[in-house]
């Protein structure tokens, strides 16, 4: 497929998919988010991880504050990003709660430097990854700016993109530079895709 096709199909799906979740019933949001939640948290690799990467949920995204709480009362470390302001690349921090936070980039909450460690090792972990919409072969479909693609070609721990069932789909246009998870989980299945 020409390229200009993926970036155009790329682009469709994108509204499609963040329409489906802007007209989303909050009280069907809530229960889905809890599904997701639930399953996630029963995951061999979740159990077995010390580390937990994992990214600060927008309303549009799946809920992951559940899952941050429930890793950091289980004594996992947990890191999440940080974007730069100059260039589409992000850096993890450890946090030890939501106070370790401040509005950053685009309005989300991000780790305060002064007051987090930074990572370093990123050989090994599990990674919670964002997504639209995922396909069955573990590709994604995030917002846009490519952050997780840079992150996830030199990520040596195990990756989870998490969404909802009805953003899923059998395959997802793809270019060169993008990266599929190890485990696609919704509300409904899991899919180990061997990433």
């Amino acid at each position: 497929m020409p390229l200009i096709n993926v970036r155009k199909r790329k682009h469709e799906l994108r509204a499609r998919f963040k329409r489906f979740r802007a007209e989303c019933p909050p009280e069907l949001k809530k229960s889905l988010d809890k599904r997701l939640f639930e399953r996630f948290v029963s995951l061999e690799e979740y159990l077995a991880a010390d580390v937990l990467f994992a990214y600060i949920s927008q309303p549009i995204e799946c809920d992951t504050s559940a899952i941050i709480t429930d890793a950091l009362e289980k004594g996992k470390r947990v890191a999440v990003p940080k974007c730069h302001k100059t260039s589409n690349e992000m850096d993890f921090y450890f946090i030890k709660s939501y106070d370790d936070l401040s509005p950053g980039k685009y309005g989300i909450l991000e780790p305060v430097p002064e007051r987090c460690e930074k990572a370093v090792d990123f050989s090994r972990g599990l990674c919670l990854v964002p997504g639209l919409s995922f396909d069955l072969q573990g590709y994604r479909l995030g917002f846009g700016k490519g952050y997780y693609d840079r992150f996830l070609s030199d990520f040596g721990g195990t990756t989870v993109g998490i969404c909802y069932s009805k953003c899923t789909m059998g395959e997802l246009p793809r270019g060169t530079f993008d990266r599929a998870v190890d485990i696609v989980l919704t509300e409904k299945f899991s899919n180990r895709t061997g990433g």
